[in-house]
């Protein structure tokens, strides 16, 4: 390991850098597991970010979050019974059975995968 140092004052200091960490868009889902990371695995989150690899990990959490979210309320609607057909008959009752059922799904991948 060939470590190079540079004097500032009457200082040696290392010369460190942060590896280089891929460019890609984080959702919701993601911004708030970085937020959770932060405020309660500290050293995780520090790791991740000095290994350059907290923007994929939260780019993938959120991935994996948004394809949980949509396989529980398919799963819901179809065990509820919830159709287009009561789509048809009466939309507001099929609007307060799918709102129910996304903020039931969000909840589960809340408690399952960004806060633990």
């Amino acid at each position: 390991m060939d470590i190079t140092y540079t004097r500032h004052g009457d200082y040696l200091l290392p010369d460190l850098d942060i590896a280089e960490e891929e460019k890609v868009s984080i959702n919701l889902y993601g911004q708030l597991h970085a937020r959770y990371l932060k405020s309660h695995s500290k050293a995780t989150y520090d790791s991740l970010f000095l290994s350059g690899k907290l923007n994929r990990y939260l780019h993938d959490i959120g991935e994996q979050a948004e394809e949980m979210l949509e396989t529980l309320i398919n799963q819901m609607k179809k065990a509820e019974g919830i159709t287009e057909q009561l789509k048809a008959q009466d939309q507001m009752a099929w609007v307060q059975s799918v709102n129910s059922i996304h903020n039931r799904a969000q909840e589960i991948v809340f408690h399952d995968l960004i806060y633990n």
